[in-house]
């Protein structure tokens, strides 16, 4: 079978469990009884889809309600004490009203609609009436807002040449899925006393009086989502995510502040490392942040030439440089490009190195035995998720789409995803780079080596990366293959040219970053070997160490 033919194979396949599954779903639901959350929505839809339009103006052509109903918990310790223990449960509703019609409506770029709490009561029990009037409010100020920003549309693209490349908005057929209701489960006393233990794991090592900062937390969030639109789709689904966190800091000799901070996240409590793990990964980092402390600063002289990049360091590059850009942001009203971003003109051309192929898979949602926290079954638009190729050998054939179109893209692939109480826009959900030439981690570090004895010098690798993509920790990597830590670096010129045209090798590994914010999401990559990055001496302004040592630390079991 051709590839294209077991891609449209797996693709139906796919769907078709998803068909089996809802209509499961939905059969067990109708069974049971009726959420007096949806029902109050879809009441109030059908009511105001009769009753909203202002006398000489015109009636909506799309509304849609969305509940976000979300519970978090955090607990955060510092230096061996909890400093903060909190939880949180509220509902968000948003209300979309679109004027106009499907080629031309009273949206824009920013998001629209209107934004409320919707009533807890103080026993959390549901109350429909009140879920009904604030859904009233909600809609006749969208509703007004959309009239106004209708008009103001229409007066705007009067002033320009060029029609549109795409229409505002894409229809979409109507589906109905009803999940379970999700909850937050966590062993909090457990958890407490994990972080309390692990944020006072710095007073048991011979370098506590160099640490400044040790704080740790555990967190966690569950959301449920209601989502009825006038096109009769009228979905109940939810998603889990936890994750804990170490974070210790200090300063070399020299001013230079130093910090290691990581953790472990997961779509179920139940999958979060032990307290073992959790315990020994904070003394890892107390470990190489001494190690760091003690580490030479990075050679004076800028470095251009080859540097391997670990799984963890290749995510994050690749989710900074190339995933903002497949994520189809519609263009500013009164210009021709495709989309917003450095790939708006790339369709068809190479973005990536030849070496790789990226499919963005919501429905896939285990990878090596991990569940992925960016996996879903519909999107926050009432659209089917669907897997999507993105790009084959470097090139790029598509982009992740809502149901905001683009020139040469008039329809969402189930892509429109939303963080709670926000406007949908196009996001990724699960990201998989995969190599067309894989190497074995062996492989890549004697190629590696390879470059160094070629080049006549010594090469770098890099393990982590921080915020801004420069290196945490970075490895001077000798002809002969031994590695020395350095400190004080910076990447320059690590840009979306970099993973266009400078990557000489990928990886076989496959490291998982499953990533809990807004809109949950993972990214899965190999190791990848760059043919040219640029590594200089940071030259930020260093700050003087403390004048006088901390206070002595008793050690707890003599308290």
């Amino acid at each position: 079978m051709k590839p294209k033919q077991l891609h449209k194979t797996r693709t139906f396949f796919a769907l078709a469990t998803l068909f089996v599954t809802t209509y499961a779903t939905n059969k067990a639901f109708a069974e049971e009884k009726p959420d007096p959350m949806l029902q109050a929505m879809q009441a109030e839809l059908q009511r105001e889809q009769a009753l909203l339009v202002l006398p000489g103006m015109q009636r909506p052509y799309f509304m849609e309600y969305r509940l976000d109903e979300q519970t978090s918990y955090e607990a955060i310790a510092n230096y061996g004490a909890l400093t903060r223990e909190e939880t949180s449960h509220q509902r968000v509703v948003r209300v979309t009203v679109r004027i106009g019609s499907y080629a031309a409506d009273s949206s824009s770029s920013r998001g629209d609609g209107s934004v409320q709490l919707a009533p807890l009561n103080s026993n959390d029990a549901n109350d429909p009436a009140a879920l009904r009037y604030a859904l009233w409010t909600a809609t006749d100020e969208a509703y007004k807002n959309a009239l106004r920003a209708y008009s103001v549309k229409q007066a705007a693209l009067k002033g320009f040449q060029s029609a549109p490349t795409a229409d505002d908005f894409s229809p979409a057929k109507p589906v109905t899925l009803i999940e379970p209701l999700v909850s937050l489960s966590l062993d909090r006393d457990t958890w407490k006393h994990v972080i309390i233990e692990a944020s006072g794991l710095y007073a048991t090592v011979p370098s506590a009086a160099h640490v400044q900062f040790s704080s740790a937390n555990v967190r966690g969030l569950a959301v449920n989502r209601y989502l009825v639109n006038t096109e009769g789709t009228a979905v109940r689904h939810g998603y889990t995510g936890y994750n804990a966190t170490i974070s210790v800091g200090g300063q070399a000799l020299d001013g230079m502040q130093l910090a290691r901070a990581n953790g472990t996240t997961a779509v179920l409590s139940k999958d979060l490392e032990s307290p073992a793990a959790f315990h020994q990964r904070t003394l890892d980092n107390l470990k190489s942040l001494e190690e760091l402390r003690n580490a030479p600063l990075v050679a004076p002289d800028d470095y251009h030439g080859p540097v391997l990049f670990s799984g963890d360091a290749a995510v994050d590059t690749l989710a900074r440089l190339f995933t903002p850009n497949i994520e189809a942001d519609r263009p500013d009203v009164g210009t021709t490009a495709r989309t917003q971003g450095a790939y708006s003109s790339s369709l068809h051309t190479p973005v990536l190195s030849a070496l790789l192929n990226v499919k963005d898979d919501p429905l896939l949602t285990t990878f090596q035995g991990q569940r992925l926290l960016g996996a879903y079954t519909v999107d926050d638009e009432g659209v089917l998720a669907q897997p999507v190729d993105l790009i084959l050998s470097g090139k790029l054939l598509n982009f992740d789409l809502g149901r905001e179109p683009i020139k040469d893209f008039p329809t969402s692939n189930g892509h429109g995803r939303a963080a709670p109480g926000q406007p949908a826009h196009s996001h990724a959900g699960v990201l998989l780079f995969q190599s067309n030439q894989p190497l074995s981690a062996d492989a890549m570090n004697q190629r590696l080596i390879a470059l160094a004895k070629q080049q006549g010098r010594d090469v770098y690798a890099v393990e982590t990366l921080g915020g801004e993509l420069n290196p945490r920790l970075l490895y001077l990597v000798h002809a002969d293959g031994t590695r020395q830590l350095v400190r004080g670096a910076d990447f320059d010129e690590l840009d979306t040219r970099s993973i266009r045209s400078g990557i000489l090798a990928a990886g076989s590994d496959a490291y998982i970053a499953n990533n809990l914010g807004a809109i949950p999401q993972t990214t899965i990559a190999p190791s990848l070997l760059f043919a040219d990055i640029e590594v200089k001496r940071a030259t930020d302004q260093q700050q003087k160490l403390p004048y006088y040592a901390p206070p002595a630390i008793t050690p707890k079991e003599s308290r």
